[in-house]
C-alpha cells in the first residue's frame, strides 16, 4: 500500500473505532471491554491476511467496503 492510502485506510480504521466505541458485544477475555480500534485492525489482517500497511492497493476499495460492513454488524 502506497503512503497515501495507508494513511487513509488508518484514518477510517480510527473513525470505526470511534463508531464501535461501546458496540462491541462483551467478552469474557475482556473483562475491562474490548478495544474497537485494535478489533478493526485485527479483523482487516486476518480478512486479508496482511497488515493493512501491507495489503496492495488494488484491494484499497474492498479494505474500506470491509471495514463498513464491521461497523454496520457489530460482532
Amino acid at each position: 500500500m502506497n503512503k497515501e492510502n495507508a494513511s487513509k485506510l488508518w484514518k477510517r480504521i480510527q473513525q470505526a473505532g470511534d463508531e464501535l466505541q461501546g458496540k462491541l458485544p462483551d467478552h469474557p477475555n475482556h473483562p475491562k471491554g474490548r478495544n474497537p480500534y485494535a478489533h478493526v485492525a485485527i479483523c482487516v489482517k486476518n480478512k486479508f491476511k496482511l497488515s493493512y500497511k501491507d495489503i496492495p492497493d488494488t484491494f484499497y476499495d474492498d479494505v474500506l467496503k470491509y471495514i463498513d460492513e464491521l461497523v454496520a454488524n457489530p460482532e
